[in-house]
């Protein structure tokens, strides 16, 4: 019996969007990502509850926030070539474990009573530990777990259940943490990350190669040494980090940080800054699925183009424009953010040799933490020196301007697609 003409197209549109998640391995793997980052992003809400209810202030609140990230800046170039070294599963199953001691520790602490400010801050610097050895491990181990032809698409799912998740997550975790309180939803954060040891423990990896016995004896490093001469052979590569760390630093901070205070202070409140955040997430999600399937001949052209959107906020912010205008430009940045991630997070992966990718990618997101955080720490004495316009305009400013001239980079505009569908 024939398969219908409309049927047989169906199949092959959608194999061509999400053929990955037919790989077992892929489609484990991402049960438990998806279920980890839920959690995640549920605990978010429900840590700084219980930072504020322990009597800590927003000052301290500050504290265990600065301690998720402080880890992963001094540990992350460490992290890449220990995932390299020792195999990208094993690194990331010991990097999950440890987040779920964490959060399982700081759920005891919760029940059992308010806890003091520096149990916040030594867990979450452990969690923050953990992520720093996780997320360059991930980005190699897809190329182990997704056929080469699909690694765009399964970018492209993880950022969905990233922007998904953003959205749901902190809405149900505000909801379970009215109804149950804050130590069951991080508990649940726990769960999660056992979800995801579990789905990493199932999946069926082939063995790891031999080292050469020269090889063998190399230290950890000369493991990293290879690994940043990797990094900085690569123009496109070193420029686009280069240009993210100050990106971070001038154009995201404003809009993560003093974005709440102008919502607060003109836009509307809590309400309508949360829509804002939401629309944002929306126009990752659209993007995202909009990707599926895309193989752009220059991918790191279109990446670069949808880096010019990071700095759309900024605009209606320093021009005190109405909450339509700001959500408007918060889709157009989250559908570039999710664009360029996807895109030029494959590059890499079909660029960078697989035994180097571990340490090229830490290399990659080491400035990114370490410049920068440092904005969380001068916009608002900044803010209250020159005005918060002058600051979003700054930002806007640097947004555009660092776009445009990577954009001029010819490594950025020759760089093609690689890779066949499989």
């Amino acid at each position: 019996m024939a398969v219908p003409r409309s049927d047989a197209m169906g199949r092959e549109w959608l194999r061509s969007r999400a053929g990955v998640l037919a790989e077992p391995n892929f489609r484990r793997y991402y049960a438990g990502y998806v279920t980890s980052l839920l959690g995640s992003s549920m605990s978010t809400v429900a840590i700084a509850w219980a930072v504020l209810d322990s009597g800590a202030g927003a000052t301290g609140l500050g504290y265990v926030f600065a301690a998720g990230v402080v880890p992963q800046v001094l540990v992350l170039p460490v992290a890449g070539a220990s995932a390299d070294r020792l195999g990208r599963r094993r690194v990331m199953l010991a990097a999950d474990a440890l987040r779920c001691a964490a959060q399982g520790a700081l759920a005891v602490a919760v029940f059992t009573g308010p806890p003091a400010l520096w149990v916040f801050v030594l867990l979450a610097g452990l969690g923050g530990t953990g992520e720093a050895f996780f997320t360059p491990a991930l980005d190699a181990l897809t190329v182990e777990i997704a056929p080469r032809g699909q690694l765009g698409n399964a970018n492209a799912l993880y950022g969905l259940a990233s922007s998904a998740t953003r959205i749901a997550g902190p809405a149900l975790g505000g909801v379970l943490v009215a109804l149950t309180g804050a130590a069951v939803v991080v508990a649940a954060d726990a769960a999660s990350y056992a979800v995801s040891v579990l789905a990493l423990s199932l999946l069926s990896l082939p063995g790891r190669a031999p080292r050469q016995d020269r090889e063998a004896r190399r230290t950890l490093w000369r493991d990293m040494g290879a690994g940043w001469a990797e990094f900085r052979s690569r123009t496109w590569l070193w420029a686009v980090t280069v240009q993210f760390a100050f990106f971070n630093l001038i154009t995201w901070a404003p809009w993560m940080l003093l974005g709440p205070v102008e919502g607060h202070a003109y836009l509307g409140g809590a309400a309508v800054w949360g829509v804002i955040m939401a629309v944002q997430g929306a126009g990752a999600i659209t993007a995202g699925l909009l990707a599926l399937g895309r193989r752009p001949r220059r991918p790191m052209v279109v990446a670069t183009i949808g880096t010019f959107c990071y700095a759309l906020p900024d605009l209606p912010m320093a021009l005190h424009a109405p909450a339509v205008w700001v959500a408007a430009a918060a889709f157009c940045c989250g559908a570039g953010s999710a664009t360029s991630g996807i895109f030029a997070g494959t590059a890499m992966q079909q660029q960078v040799p697989p035994d180097m990718l571990a340490r090229v990618s830490s290399l990659s997101l080491f400035p990114a933490y370490g410049i920068g955080v440092i904005g969380y720490a001068i916009d608002g004495p900044l803010a209250a020196a020159f005005g918060p316009a002058a600051v979003f305009g700054a930002g806007a400013a640097y947004g555009l301007l660092s776009s445009a001239a990577v954009l001029t980079l010819r490594s950025v505009r020759e760089l093609t697609w690689a890779g066949k569908d499989d």
